[in-house]
């Protein structure tokens, strides 16, 4: 995707045959780039070439799985889009699938040479292309200025030389002579090649006007194309992908520009017989260049309860520009989806109550900074739209909106301006809160950078999906150690209702129902939900043990049954439960008389952590002895345990301890200082099992088994006789 936001800007400059050349309009459009354009980027397109049949299947999974795409795309688009999208995908269909992947490396590696082409032209003696823009305008303004000087020079001494061309062609008419005469013609030649000098300096100014506007406006849109990449990396910010918030760099850029503009305008002034339209086109610009000055620096939370306090501050870049002496308020209010789809409805109607919903942009003069600070804002009440379907209130999209009117020096007329947050979800439960921030998880993750409001596909790929849950395990968590493949298999089978032993799923495509709306099968919560509940338990009280790579994680029991049962006894390993939300449980082998058991302990919860922590609970656990594959449990968790502290109240010390199987002794006169509410969740014998040795292997160590076995079937089967 980055590829193509830096190409979106390089196009707005190249003519329309070197576009089509580059995006055939009969076999490889551009609305395929623009549309699939982060599914396109992830993929490895340089391994196809024409005479690589073996590839064939691949590359026509691939051309299946864009074609699913778009055709997804198009469902949410207006009707003329979505005709024209729909008839690009039945084009697609009727290409060779090798051709498809061909054609994509091909435009990839010529979009990499004209960025290349375009940075080396860009970058002389290390200035950057928008120093050099605007290092150019400034110079083309300081040419203006003298022409402009050199205009009214010329006006002077038009002025003075027909002062004395009148006063010798009065004096010639009360006396004539041949001398008054050369004079007379003199000075008109002379008045006349002044005025040929000053019509010449009104054409070049006219030219420079015409090439420095050009110029403004490229410079200009290149700066409003890096402010709109750092809102979208904003946008994603929200996953855990990096962001720098630092807008110094684009507030300088911004307020060199509107010197400009204003050096232009000025001059525009100055310089009479200029065409209205100048100043029109730098007024548009203007308008243009203060609205992409504002900018919303810290959102509001994406999930907001009615009721309850947040925050917000829309920062202003061209703060310097402010009439002084003239404050300004900014307002917020709510608008849904429909309304920010177009703003003139939007700025008509408010579907919701705001408290403290007003602000003045002020000046900080130490840190050069001019805000408006929302610091206690409350939504009171909600109005929601009518909803389609099975849609829940958890999938309703709001925005805030912030509005102002700036005034500027040298314009009668205020400005007026608006800027949106980034979608936000209004609850008014706290236990709505998880499937509200699936909505603002799938809409962060999955949503373009230049679409219709707040308009996302209901269905990506699982590449797309797992990269998305890793890295927002890991920034959720604060942790460098990242899924695994095998804890990636594992949630591909999951949310997929896939055996085990399934084939690589990367390229499967996920629905939003299958995130957040459907139940996974057996269980009464859907895939997020029980994401979202390991997650949050890693990060409250497991991320050392996950940072230090202890715990293993998402891993399903059948694949625990495989690597365990050739260990010692003892042998354990931490996965999270797969059958409760936010639990985690350790799996150990144990020989009864020679026969590897599988036990899986009942999941320590959140509750559970808080009384006894995990370090304390492995070290009381005499059953488990070596961490997967040979570590020693107290080498690996050593520095984990607590340690009893001493007392000197007089009081015999109690302490509370683990253990598997047993009861609680509770005979009414005393309760045992022993916490054992531990039950085995389940044992398999693992000789009563298929022999796993007979079992071919699959790319990621899952067993395969003979003729078509059902693992899950044979397991209820076996809990079912075996009770």
């Amino acid at each position: 995707m980055a590829q193509w936001l830096e190409m979106s800007y390089v196009l707005t400059n190249m003519d329309d045959e070197r576009i089509n050349t580059l995006y055939p309009p009969d076999t490889f459009p551009i609305e395929i780039r623009h549309y699939l354009c982060q599914w396109l980027e992830e993929k490895d397109w340089e391994g196809f070439s024409p005479d690589q049949s073996d590839k064939e299947p691949i590359a026509q999974a691939l051309l299946n799985d864009a074609v699913l795409l778009l055709e997804s795309v198009a469902e949410q688009q207006n009707i003329v889009e979505r005709m024209k999208l729909l008839q690009i995908t039945k084009n697609m269909m009727t290409r060779p699938a090798m051709e498809f992947a061909v054609k994509i490396r091909n435009i990839f590696r010529q979009e990499k040479m004209i960025l290349c082409e375009k940075l080396a032209n860009k970058r002389a003696e290390g200035k950057t292309p928008d120093f050099e823009e605007l290092s150019f305008l400034k110079n083309t303004v300081f040419q203006l200025q003298d022409r402009r000087k050199r205009f009214h020079s010329c006006k002077e001494d038009i002025n003075w030389e027909m002062v004395n061309f009148e006063a010798l062609q009065s004096v010639h008419a009360k006396t004539p002579s041949e001398h008054s005469l050369r004079e007379l013609q003199m000075l008109s030649k002379k008045i006349q090649e002044l005025k040929i000098n000053q019509s010449s300096l009104i054409r070049e100014c006219l030219g420079m006007f015409t090439e420095t506007l050009t110029k403004l406006k490229q410079c200009q849109d290149n700066f409003i194309v890096k402010m709109n990449v750092w809102q979208w990396e904003q946008h994603k910010s929200v996953i855990g992908y990096p962001f720098s918030d630092d807008l110094t760099h684009l507030q300088n850029w911004s307020e060199q520009l509107f010197a400009v503009n204003s050096n232009l305008r000025q001059e525009w002034l100055l310089i009479p017989d200029l065409p209205k339209e100048i100043g029109e086109k730098l007024t548009g610009l203007l308008q243009e260049l203060i609205q992409s000055s504002f900018v919303v620096e810290k959102q509001p939370p994406q999930v907001i309860k009615t009721q309850s306090k947040f925050s917000a501050v829309v920062r202003y870049l061209l703060g310097e520009s402010l009439v002084s002496g003239q404050p300004v308020t900014m307002k917020a209010q709510i608008i849904n989806e429909l309304q920010a789809r177009n703003v003139n409805l939007a700025l008509c109607d408010n579907v919701g109550e705001l408290i403290n919903h007003t602000a003045i942009l002020d000046r900080n003069t130490a840190t050069k900074t001019t805000n408006a600070n929302f610091r206690h804002m409350s939504i009171k009440k909600i109005k929601r739209a009518d909803r389609k379907g099975a849609e829940s209130v958890t999938e309703e999209k709001f925005a805030l909106m912030f509005l102002a009117e700036i005034f500027i020096t040298g314009h009668e007329t205020p400005f007026k301006i608006h800027i949106n947050s980034q979608p936000v979800v209004v609850i008014v439960h706290g236990s709505q809160d998880i499937n509200a921030v699936a909505t603002i998880i799938w809409d962060c993750a999955f949503a373009e950078p230049d679409r219709v409001p707040f308009v996302v596909p209901d269905r990506v790929t699982w590449k797309m999906m797992i990269e998305t849950l890793n890295v927002k395990f890991c920034s959720e968590v604060g942790t460098n150690h990242n899924l695994n493949p095998y804890n990636k298999h594992f949630l591909a089978q999951k949310i997929f209702d896939q055996p085990e032993y399934a084939n690589d799923l990367s390229d499967s495509v996920v629905t939003w129902c299958q995130f957040n709306k459907e139940v996974l099968a057996g269980r009464n919560f859907t895939f997020w939900q029980w994401f979202e509940g390991a997650m949050d338990l890693t990060k409250k009280h497991l991320k050392p043990y996950w940072s230090d790579g202890l715990i293993f994680g998402f891993i399903g029991k059948q694949h625990v049954h495989l690597i365990l049962k050739e260990s010692p006894s003892g042998t354990f390993l931490l996965r999270f439960s797969d059958s409760e939300i936010g639990g985690i449980t350790i799996a150990y082998v144990s020989h009864e008389n020679g026969i590897p058991m599988i036990q899986n302990i009942q999941p320590f919860t959140r509750k559970d952590l808080e009384i006894r922590c995990l370090g304390d609970r492995i070290r009381d656990i005499n059953e488990i002895l070596y961490l997967y594959p040979n570590v020693p449990k107290h080498e690996g968790f050593k520095k984990f345990y607590t340690e009893q502290q001493p007392t000197n109240s007089g009081y015999i010390p109690v302490s509370l301890q683990t253990k598997v199987g047993t009861v609680p002794e509770i005979d009414g006169s005393h309760i045992s200082g022993e916490l054992s509410a531990l039950n085995v969740e389940d044992t398999y014998p693992l000789d009563t099992l298929p022999d796993l040795n007979g079992l071919s292997m699959d790319a990621n160590c899952d067993p395969i088994p003979p003729d078509g076995m059902e693992y899950d079937f044979y397991f209820n089967e076996f809990a079912k006789n075996s009770t």
